[in-house]
C-alpha cells in the first residue's frame, strides 16, 4: 500500500464529508506519520508473501477472525478495533479480553458450514479501517489494497500457502510482526517470553508422561450435519501441536495443511487419539458427526473414548491460542 494511495483514499473520504476541505496526494515526510513518541515509521512487514507498508501505527482495526485477538490484546492495542465480524466464542478469551471485545461494534457476518465468514466488502470499508485482520473470500487482499486498506492474515491461513510448516516459533514471529506494526515491540517480546515458558513447561510434562512408543493421533474437522471430513497434515499447526504433546500424527506422510479424508482411510490409519475441531457451537454435534462416519465405532480412539473436541483456533493457526490448546490436550491425555 503506497503513501500516495493512502493520501488519495483519505482525500476521497474527506471530500464526501466536507466539500470545502482541501487534500493533496503528496506523500508526507518519513517521520510525519509517526503516531507515538520514538516510533520508527514507515514500517514494512512481510505477510503471505506480500510486503505491507504502514506509514503510522493503525488506529482503526476491523477484525474478521478471532485468531488475531490474543496478539492484539497482548500488545495492548485491542482498544483500536472499531468493528468485528464473525463468531468470537468466549471460551477463547480471558475476562479482560471479553470485556474489550464487548465494546467493539459487530458488523454482522455469518459463518457457513465450513467455518468461513460471509460478509460484504462494503460493510468492511464503511468502517474506514486502516487495518483489517483476517482475509475472507468476499474481501481478498487485492480488493482491499485497491481501496487503500492493508490486510494482515495469520501466515498459516495465507491463500498462497506462504508458511507450509508452522510450529510454535511461528506464534512468536507473528506476535513480533504485530509488535512492529503498532510500535509495540517490547510488549510483544514480553508476551513471547511468557508463551515460551508455557510451551517449555507443556513439552516437559508431555515428555514425562510419554513412553518409548508414543501414541498415534489425528486432528480432524468433521462437517456437522453430514458432509466432508477434513484432516490435518504436516503443513499445519495441528501437526506441530501433536508432536509437542508427545503424539505421532498418523497423517505425517501428507504435506498438505488440510485435506479431505474418507472413513475407510481413517479406519486404516486407526489413530489412538482423535482431536476434533469446530468453529462454533457446542461440542456434542461435532462428536456425533464423527460417530456417524461408516465404521467409526471400530476406531481405537472411539472404543477407548480417547476423543477430544475443541474449538478450531485452539489448534489452527499458529497463534497464542495454540499454546492454550496444547495445554488442554496434554491435560486431557497425559496420565
Amino acid at each position: 500500500m503506497t503513501t500516495a494511495r493512502l493520501a488519495l483514499t483519505a482525500c476521497a473520504l474527506l471530500a464526501g464529508l466536507a466539500a470545502t476541505a482541501g487534500c493533496s496526494a503528496a506523500p508526507p515526510s518519513a517521520d510525519s506519520g509517526s503516531s507515538e513518541a520514538g516510533s520508527d515509521f514507515p514500517v514494512t512487514v512481510e505477510n503471505c508473501g506480500t510486503e505491507v507498508t504502514f506509514e503510522q501505527a493503525p488506529e482503526r482495526i476491523v477484525i474478521l477472525k478471532p485468531a488475531s485477538v490474543p496478539a492484539l490484546h497482548d500488545i495492548d492495542v485491542l482498544d483500536r478495533a472499531v468493528a468485528r465480524a464473525g463468531d468470537f466464542p468466549d471460551a477463547y478469551f480471558d475476562d479482560a479480553t471479553i470485556t474489550e471485545l464487548d465494546r467493539i461494534e459487530r458488523i454482522g457476518g455469518e459463518l457457513d458450514g465450513t467455518g468461513h465468514l460471509q460478509i460484504s466488502q462494503e460493510a468492511i470499508l464503511a468502517q474506514q479501517p486502516d487495518l483489517v485482520t483476517g482475509e475472507v473470500e468476499s474481501a481478498p487482499r487485492a480488493a482491499l489494497d485497491r481501496s487503500g486498506v492493508p490486510l494482515i492474515e495469520e501466515p498459516a491461513l495465507c491463500a498462497s500457502g506462504a508458511e507450509p510448516s508452522p510450529d510454535f516459533s511461528s506464534v512468536y514471529a507473528q506476535l513480533d510482526t504485530y509488535g512492529a506494526i503498532f510500535d509495540r515491540e517490547d510488549a510483544a517480546e514480553r508476551a513471547n517470553s511468557e508463551l515460551r515458558e508455557r510451551v517449555k513447561a507443556a513439552t516437559e510434562r508431555a515428555a514425562d508422561a510419554g513412553d518409548a512408543s508414543p501414541r498415534t493421533a489425528a486432528v480432524l474437522y468433521p462437517t456437522v450435519g453430514g458432509g466432508t471430513t477434513y484432516a490435518y497434515g504436516t503443513g499445519s499447526m495441528a501437526h506441530a501441536q501433536l508432536e509437542t504433546a508427545g503424539f505421532s500424527n498418523v497423517f505425517d506422510d501428507v504435506s498438505a495443511r488440510v485435506f479431505e479424508v474418507g472413513a475407510e482411510e481413517l479406519l486404516e490409519r486407526d489413530p489412538d487419539v482423535l482431536i476434533l475441531l469446530h468453529s462454533s457451537g457446542e461440542p456434542e454435534p461435532v462428536a456425533e458427526a464423527l460417530r456417524r462416519l461408516p465404521g467409526a465405532g471400530d476406531l481405537t480412539a472411539v472404543r477407548n473414548d480417547d476423543v477430544m473436541v475443541q474449538l478450531l483456533h485452539f489448534t489452527e493457526p499458529a497463534t497464542p491460542l495454540a499454546v492454550d490448546g496444547l495445554e488442554r490436550i496434554i491435560e486431557r491425555f497425559a496420565p
